[in-house]
């Protein structure tokens, strides 16, 4: 694993975070970029945390993801398994106002299912928490795995 860097630039925090953010153009300037966002994305407006939630792909999506998010998704392709997914993360938003985010590690998709199911009852406050740490987690895990 990588040590995480002193400087990262707004093309690679881009490619971290999926999305070229108010919160990405923040995290350039600092000079401990991974390790200032895990503090950084908790003290956001509410509208830019959920910019940034919302411009990472939704899980078991088919289209719109980039290369990092396919790979990290897998291929299983179970038309039942992305039915759910769908119907599941639209249930996601309309109740938490914002994406579901989940660190998959590589995890299949059917065993998202279950967290989706579990993370859509709780309060929304505690969700956006879990949510914006899981996709600092993301990221960090993206900057270690590069080459």
């Amino acid at each position: 694993m990588r040590d995480l860097p002193r400087q990262l630039s707004e093309e690679e925090l881009d490619e971290l975070f999926e999305g070229r953010t108010r919160f990405v153009a923040r995290l350039a300037a600092e000079p401990d970029p991974l390790r200032r966002a895990r503090t950084l994305v908790h003290e956001l407006p509410l509208d830019e945390q959920r910019e940034i939630l919302d411009a990472h792909p939704a899980i078991g999506a088919r289209s719109g993801l980039s290369a990092r998010s396919a790979a990290e998704q897998g291929t299983d392709e179970d038309p039942a398994v992305l039915a759910e997914l769908a119907r599941l993360n639209a249930d996601y938003e309309a109740r938490h106002g914002f994406r579901f985010v989940v660190f998959v590690d590589r995890r299949p998709k059917a065993e998202i299912l279950a967290v989706l199911r579990e993370r859509i009852g709780r309060s929304t406050e505690d969700e956006l928490a879990t949510a914006l740490d899981e996709l600092v987690s993301i990221a960090v895990d993206r900057w270690g795995r590069s080459t």
